[in-house]
């Protein structure tokens, strides 16, 4: 897995002077698009469950590649579709192929976008709350 660190830290000013590793980590792109990708899994794994006609080879090919994410690519794509979504649904067929009909299959842009800000935010509270005196 090739993650420059662009992707796995949330760049602003502030992160490098108070926000920690795992905090940045939190924010990050890698963590935003990942979360995305187990998002699209999850609706397929629903969905298959449901009756489509989707194969455990297609989820298995998802899960393989949640975490293998080719930024330069989202990107080219990005600035070809001018969004951002479907840049990122491109990006992830192309690495699974067998997959790529079911990917984001009857879903909307928030979908992904919404749920992944709220699991980001979730998972930023589960990292401060502990640290906050009481």
């Amino acid at each position: 897995l090739n993650i420059m660190a662009s992707e796995t830290e949330y760049r602003s000013p502030l992160t490098s002077r108070y926000a920690s590793k795992e905090m940045s980590y939190n924010f990050s792109d890698q963590k935003k698009f990942s979360t995305w990708r187990r998002l699209w899994l999850y609706l397929a794994t629903a969905q298959k469950g449901l009756g489509l006609d989707i194969t455990d080879e297609q989820l298995d090919e998802m899960r393989t590649n949640v975490d293998v994410i080719d930024f330069q690519r989202a990107a080219s794509e990005e600035k070809r579709t001018r969004h951002d979504v479907m840049a990122h649904v491109h990006t992830f067929a192309a690495c699974c192929p067998k997959a790529a009909a079911i990917i984001h299959l009857g879903a909307t842009s928030c979908y992904v976008g919404d749920n992944t800000e709220l699991i980001v935010l979730r998972d930023a509270f589960k990292i401060l709350l502990p640290k906050v005196p009481r």
